[in-house]
C-alpha cells in the first residue's frame, strides 16, 4: 500500500513540474495554432476598429494553454487603419495613441478566447496582466 501512495504521490509531483516547466515558444508562420490564436484575436479587435484588420505580430509568445500577442493592426489593403469612426479618434489626433496592439488569449474547451486586449497604448498596458489573470509571467516580455 505505501508503495502505491509513493508511486501515486511521484506521478502528481512529476506531472505538476511537467506542466510548469512547459517551455515558451512562438507558433510558426502558417501554422493552425498561429492561425486560431490571431482569428481568436481578430473578432473583438475588429469589432473595436469597425474594419477589417491583418495582424502584424512582433511578440507572439505561448505556453500551455496560453498566449501573448502584440504587434501593429494593418487594414486589409496594408496601411495604418482608419480610426476616424472609432473610440480612438480623438487620442490619435491629440498624439495620444501609439498604431498597436497587444491580446491575451487563452485555450478553453480546444478553442482560444481572447481574455484581454488592448490598442494603441503608449505604455506597457499589459504589465500586470499576468497578475490580474494568473497568467504565466514568462509569456510577456514587460512585467511589474
Amino acid at each position: 500500500m505505501t508503495n502505491k501512495l509513493a508511486l501515486a504521490g511521484f506521478t502528481v509531483i512529476a506531472i505538476a513540474c511537467g506542466i510548469s516547466a512547459q517551455s515558451v515558444y512562438t507558433p510558426d508562420k502558417g501554422s493552425s495554432e498561429r492561425k486560431a490564436i490571431l482569428d481568436a484575436l481578430r473578432v473583438p479587435v475588429e469589432r473595436e476598429l469597425k474594419q477589417k484588420i491583418v495582424f502584424v505580430a512582433d511578440k507572439f509568445n505561448v505556453q500551455g494553454n496560453w498566449a501573448f500577442v502584440g504587434g501593429i493592426p494593418r487594414s486589409s489593403d496594408g496601411g495604418e487603419p482608419n480610426y476616424r469612426n472609432t473610440v480612438y479618434f480623438e487620442a490619435k489626433n491629440e498624439g495620444a495613441f501609439d498604431n498597436n496592439f497587444f491580446g491575451l488569449v487563452r485555450k478553453t474547451g480546444g478553442k482560444w478566447k481572447v481574455v484581454k486586449f488592448a490598442i494603441g497604448c503608449t505604455d506597457v498596458c499589459y504589465a500586470e496582466w499576468w497578475k490580474e489573470t494568473k497568467a504565466p509571467k514568462a509569456i510577456f516580455d514587460i512585467t511589474y
